[in-house]
């Protein structure tokens, strides 16, 4: 691990002007590569206290051996050459995005003598017209079947063509009348490209010309007693027509727009975009990337735009990829930089802004509901794999120094109102997956029966209750001498359960305790561990802000890499405890602000205050009520009567006895 002081430049080695700077490390690789409006202001950031620098920016600093930098002319070029080289070096400690899954493009290779039309993937060419991206390549090939009726060009591969052109013969589709068969020269290689020309307008969203024109080629040929040539143009009218409403129109006035959103977490990023012409969607494409930098959303929006458009630098290709409008969830971190390169590239103006209202927000939010889908979607694939959460355990068991792999990992989460309502969850992970079964809840009663005074104290009863249960199992004590209900646990169902009915249920120690928190909340859950005897355990605490891990008496935490699967298991342990923690007391919360006086009335179950509810409308009437009265009810009898108005009328005095303290402290002057 290098120190930054000892390749740190002097103060005045560094110029003040734009540019672009890169870390190398000890083999000279390129780490990391950044852009600056003032290279001295930006890179003295990075050589200040290592102990005050985000934990990602610490490892990069200390894995570096040295810096250089690379002064512009303008912000623009350094947008420009700061995305060059990190397609050039791929430095380790940049964001970088990767498509989520490989999409499918309509290219028409228009850089050959005879274009043609062509399903592919991966790179593109340079001179290439390319439309999409598309979700399936089924939707590509229905697409183009139906367009070849009107646009008949070339779709076979070189050496079909090559074959055709010896032998004079067209291929199936030139005698079916979907290719114009160029190849026995049945049109012109001029006439061709034209045709490849109308091709590409037409799927640029310039649909409006080809329709109306062969609606008057067909009405020509009616007039004229054409009838065959009537009904063929017909046919291409329907497939024509068939294509345009196949893509809905979603923004008015023939909008130009990409629209992208984002979901994100402190790990990872999803972002999709709907790639929007003729205010219809054209196409769709989604990234994920790994938050290996300390940056905001707004810098993630900008490092995306670098890498959506930084690879077009053909003016026509441009032209046609880069919109006018582009809505992004939040504004750029540079954004008149941003917007005057995108600018540079299209060769006309673009507009960068995030959608407030109207259409454009409605879809905003639709591309934000695929962004969360899809970013779910990793997280679910990537703790599925087996490779992933066996490197999970491993790394966890190297990083916090355990004696055996944690196989099973128990996580616990404290929820509460303002100090109310406080319950406990716990949730157990074994072999890198939830087991559900093992869920628990815990109501926590404090000292008091009130509850616990914090969040720690309240750690602390949780862990002891739990891990004394885990003691008088393992001692053979018969789980029926400890009640379950005056413990307080419930399974993840929410119904109580006696201990004779499940007996045993916390016989099996974890390896690992989590909890969610820092320094205190560890320090109460080995306390706790600690007064019953169990040193067999570990325990760490998983504090959020910066996904540190906390170690029992230790001053600093452990920062595991950011791209590591056993942070990754961690948060996902952390994010499911407190998920059933809030849930459960969501459950508690409601029935409590619910709760009516009748429930407190012995004797007095759910179908006898329906029926009281239904013959005196409220409660308040209720208690107004005589005996007599209520005794008329069906199911209340005298003896019941006399109780539920004596217990509501009490509860009434107390009330009233109370507002009016209430309003006496309310008059005496302070």
């Amino acid at each position: 691990m290098a120190d930054p002081s000892t390749y740190r430049p002097r103060p005045g080695e560094i110029p003040t002007d734009p540019g672009v700077y890169r870390f190398r490390d000890s083999h000279r690789r390129v780490i990391y590569v950044g852009k600056a409006k003032n290279l001295r202001a930006r890179l003295s950031n990075y050589f200040q206290n290592v102990s005050g620098l985000h934990p990602r920016t610490q490892q990069m600093v200390t894995t570096a051996a040295s810096v250089e930098w690379t002064v512009v002319g303008t912000e623009v070029e350094s947008l420009a050459l700061e995305y060059s080289w990190i397609k050039q070096y791929d430095p380790r400690f940049n964001v970088k995005y990767r498509d989520d899954k490989s999409y499918p493009y309509l290219a028409v290779t228009m850089s050959e003598d005879v274009p043609r039309v062509l399903v592919t993937r991966g790179a593109k060419r340079k001179g290439n017209r390319y439309f999409g991206p598309y979700s399936h390549a089924w939707a590509i090939r229905e697409t183009v079947d139906l367009l070849l009726r009107v646009f008949p060009i070339r779709s076979c591969s070189q050496g079909v063509y090559k074959r055709a052109q010896q032998t004079g013969r067209p291929c199936l589709l030139g005698y079916i009348d979907k290719c114009a068969a160029p190849c026995v020269e049945r049109i012109s290689i001029p006439d061709h490209r034209d045709l490849a020309e109308e091709f590409c307008d037409f799927m640029a969203g310039q649909t409006g010309p080809y329709v109306r024109r062969l609606e008057q080629e067909m009405k020509q040929a009616s007039a004229e007693l054409d009838f065959e040539r009537a009904a063929r143009l017909r046919d291409d009218l329907a497939a024509l027509t068939k294509v345009v409403e196949k893509n809905a129109v979603v923004l008015p006035d023939g909008t130009n727009a990409d629209v992208f959103a984002m979901a994100a977490d402190e790990l990872e990023a999803s972002m999709q975009v709907f790639h929007v012409r003729d205010g219809r969607i054209r196409g769709q494409r989604g990234w994920v990337t790994e938050r290996v930098e300390d940056v905001t959303e707004a810098e993630l929006v900008e490092r995306l735009l670098e890498q959506v458009y930084g690879d077009l630098t053909d003016g026509e290709e441009a032209a046609h990829s880069v919109p006018r409008e582009i809505v992004v969830p939040v504004l750029p971190a540079n954004l008149e930089q941003v917007t005057a390169w995108l600018r540079g590239i299209r060769g006309a103006g673009v507009r960068i802004h995030v959608a407030q209202r109207g259409d454009k927000r409605a879809l905003a939010q639709t591309v934000r509901q695929n962004a969360v889908h899809a970013l779910a979607l990793h997280k679910t694939r990537r703790a599925g794999d087996l490779t992933a959460r066996s490197q999970a355990l491993a790394e966890l068991t190297e990083y916090l120094g355990l004696a055996e792999s944690p196989l099973r990992i128990e996580c616990y989460d404290i929820s509460h109102t303002q100090g109310s309502e406080q319950v406990g969850s716990m949730v157990v992970f074994e072999d890198g997956l939830p087991r559900k079964s093992e869920y628990r809840h815990f109501v926590v009663r404090g000292p008091d029966g009130t509850g616990a005074r914090d969040d720690t104290e309240a750690m602390n009863e949780v862990l002891t209750r739990r891990f004394r249960r885990y003691l008088a199992e393992q001692q053979g004590v018969a789980s029926g001498e400890v009640d379950a209900a005056e413990d307080g646990e419930q399974v993840a169902g929410g119904e109580l359960r006696t201990a004779v009915a499940e007996k045993r249920r916390f016989a099996y120690p974890p390896q690992l305790v989590v909890v969610d928190g820092g320094a205190p909340q560890v320090a109460a859950a080995h306390l706790a561990l600690g007064e019953l005897g169990i040193t067999d355990v570990a325990v760490v605490g998983l504090a959020k802000r910066l996904e540190e891990v906390w170690l029992p008496g230790e001053d600093f935490p452990v920062v595991l890499p950011r791209t590591s699967d056993g942070l990754f298991l961690l948060q996902r342990l952390r994010d499911e405890a407190h998920r059933f923690a809030i849930t459960h007391h969501r459950k508690r919360r409601g029935k409590g602000m619910t709760r009516s006086s009748l429930d407190a009335v012995p004797g007095l179950g759910p179908k006898r205050q329906a029926a009281l509810l239904r013959q005196f409308g409220s409660v308040r009437s209720l208690t107004e009520a005589e005996v007599a009265d209520i005794a008329t009810v069906p199911g209340i009898g005298p003896a019941l009567a006399a109780t539920i108005s004596a217990a509501l009328r009490a509860s009434s005095g107390a009330g009233e006895s109370s507002a009016s303290s209430a309003r006496d402290a309310s008059d005496v002057p302070s």
